[in-house]
């Protein structure tokens, strides 16, 4: 099989079908590197026990007595002897000095084994070690085993190889071979049906394994249809690569939910700021068209009409130029929000100067209002250094004055506080109006939000941005603003500001 083909099948198979095909290779090798080994120590034990038998058969054979030329009575004796030692297919010998065959005690009929020359220096130079010689015209092999006689008997009598020759005994393999191919077929059919059943067996266990995968497969085609609140279930312990991969599956899967929901949310928040946007750009412009039209059909006879038209228009004019500066200058924070290069030129200043300024501009626009200057919630005021755009820092005085003297009946008394608390610069406005109520609290600072069922809007009020631009300009400063307020008990707008120096 090709490399590429080898490739498609893979591509082909299942994770299932492929964990499967991997262990049963891997139990395909095993089971035939043990029965190899098996096989070849029984073969090698077979072998040794015929060596044995041989060399035992061999030593009884070269000191039997010495036999007539011509077999008497006495050859099936010897034979009897020499068999109690052997066991299948044997061949003994003796040999001259020379290493011919004077006399075979035990013949075979067919594939005798084919000897080489065995005089008395190939005898010594065996030294009673077998070895193996092929059997003529084909068949198993011999083990042989060739020993020199000892010359007389203990009783004195002269035994076969008295005269310098010697004795050999053969023992066929073939016992051993059909032995060893034997067990070789049992093993095969013994391994084909392990092979079988661990495959079955195999099949449902991986099944079973892979059924967390499944569930998670399950969850991501979820995902896939749309559905982010899905989550992959707890299915193994977290130190498991099976819960690590969970885990971070379902970390992935919050993190890409709270993307899309705050994706949401901006496109949300952007169309309701288009649409708020259009609105308050459209009240200006559509008074200054109203009193352009009127003129123009002739509706302004008098000199004292058009100078008082002039007037409305001059004042839809520079409160729709309010209303673009403050869009401007809110894209400009929100741009540079993320970054170090804010739009602020940042000196060292004191809030207090904003404070005091803050009290006299409040006693100009409502003299008949209670002004106090106090600390933070009360006693004297104190310094409060800050590095900061005391530009941008007294619009943010000047938004929270304005909202106040918008939202508050006059006469509403007011306190100002300044001064430092918990390591940062504090300065806050407290009046003692109707208050907000927790949901307005919660969305006082978006942009184009009013509160006018709780807190009436005077005629020709803001857009709704004034508190929008405190909070952009308290975080470019580094800064937050807080709000502390409930029904019936005025509100306190709290800006904190990090110490400098």
């Amino acid at each position: 099989m090709s490399a590429s083909a080898a490739r498609r099948l893979r591509g082909r198979l299942s994770l299932r079908g492929r964990l499967l095909a991997i262990a049963l290779l891997l139990l395909v090798v095993a089971l035939l590197g043990s029965d190899g080994l098996v096989v070849a120590l029984l073969q090698r034990d077979l072998v040794h026990q015929l060596d044995d038998r041989l060399r035992a058969a061999a030593t009884v054979a070269a000191r039997l007595p010495a036999l007539p030329d011509v077999a008497g009575d006495q050859v099936p004796q010897v034979r009897e002897t020499v068999e109690q030692h052997l066991s299948g297919e044997v061949y003994v010998a003796y040999l001259d000095p020379e290493g011919r065959v004077r006399r075979a005690v035990r013949p075979v009929s067919r594939h005798a084994p084919e000897l080489p020359r065995l005089d008395a220096a190939a005898v010594g130079a065996r030294r009673h070690r077998p070895f193996e010689v092929p059997a003529a015209g084909g068949g198993e092999d011999w083990r042989v085993i060739v020993v020199p006689g000892p010359g007389r008997t203990p009783g004195g009598a002269e035994t076969v190889a008295a005269d310098g020759g010697s004795v050999v005994v053969a023992g066929s393999l073939s016992q051993a071979g059909a032995t060893i191919r034997q067990l070789g077929v049992r093993v095969l059919v013994i391994d084909s049906l392990v092979l079988g059943l661990l495959g079955v067996a195999g099949w449902f266990a991986v099944r079973a394994g892979l059924r967390p995968l499944r569930r998670i497969e399950t969850t991501a085609a979820a995902i896939a249809d749309g559905d982010l609140s899905s989550r992959v279930p707890e299915l193994a312990a977290s130190r498991t690569e099976l819960g690590r991969l969970a885990a971070a599956l379902n970390g992935m899967l919050e993190r890409i939910e709270g993307g899309d929901a705050a994706r949401a949310a901006t496109a949300e928040r952007m169309r309701r700021f288009v649409s708020d946007a259009s609105h308050e750009l459209r009240t200006p412009l559509f008074g200054i068209k109203g009193f352009t039209e009127l003129y123009r059909m002739g509706g302004m006879p008098e000199r004292a009409d058009v100078d008082g038209a002039m007037n409305r228009i001059e004042r839809e004019a520079a409160r729709l130029v309010r209303l673009v500066e403050d869009l401007l200058l809110l894209a400009r924070l929100d741009e540079h929000a993320a970054s170090a290069d804010l739009p602020l030129r940042l000196t060292p200043m004191d809030l207090r100067t904003l404070a005091a300024d803050a009290l006299h501009d409040l006693r100009a626009l409502d003299p008949g209002r209670p002004v106090a200057l106090t600390g933070p919630g009360g006693g004297p005021p104190g310094g409060a250094p800050v590095l900061g755009d005391e530009a941008r820092l007294r619009q943010v005085t000047s938004n929270l004055i304005g909202n106040a003297v918008a939202h508050t009946p006059p006469g509403t008394p007011v306190r100002i506080g300044v001064g430092t608390r918990d390591g940062l610069a504090v300065l806050e406005l407290r009046d003692e109006g109707p208050g907000l109520s927790p949901e307005q609290a919660a969305r006082v600072f978006d942009r184009f939000y009013r509160a006018d069922g709780a807190r009436g809007r005077a005629e020709g009020g803001g857009a709704g941005l004034g508190l929008a631009i405190v909070a952009s300009l308290t975080a470019a400063h580094h800064g937050r603003v807080e709000v502390h307020t409930a029904p019936g008990d005025g509100a306190t707008f709290r800006v904190l500001l990090p110490l400098h120096g």
